[in-house]
């Protein structure tokens, strides 16, 4: 998935990650962080953070590459664990060097 900060802002840190979720689907949870859905009714952001109550956009990642709610110039992280699956299945291409 993925997952930016929003933290007041229109763009924020991101990552490309892969995450869990609860059984109904509206908590997710990801790096030891419990995010909840806003259901409609966040502001720039669809999840909140449960212990910090930060913003969050979460989204799938696209092909792409323009995964944000809003264009960047900032490419996100990608975790190293997903790095494969993300840049040959997800966006059809060769993985990048380091």
């Amino acid at each position: 998935m993925y997952i930016e900060q929003k933290a007041g802002n229109l763009v924020g840190p991101a990552r490309i990650g892969r995450v869990t979720y609860s059984k109904t689907g509206a908590t997710i949870y990801y790096r030891g962080k419990e995010f909840r859905s806003l259901k409609g009714n966040g502001f720039k952001a669809n999840y909140q953070e449960v212990s910090t109550g930060d913003d969050y956009w979460i989204s799938g990642p696209r092909k792409d590459g323009c995964d944000g709610l809003y264009a960047t110039n900032v490419a996100p992280e990608v975790d190293p664990d997903v790095r494969d699956e993300y840049w040959t299945k997800i966006r059809k291409r060769r993985i990048p060097a380091n």
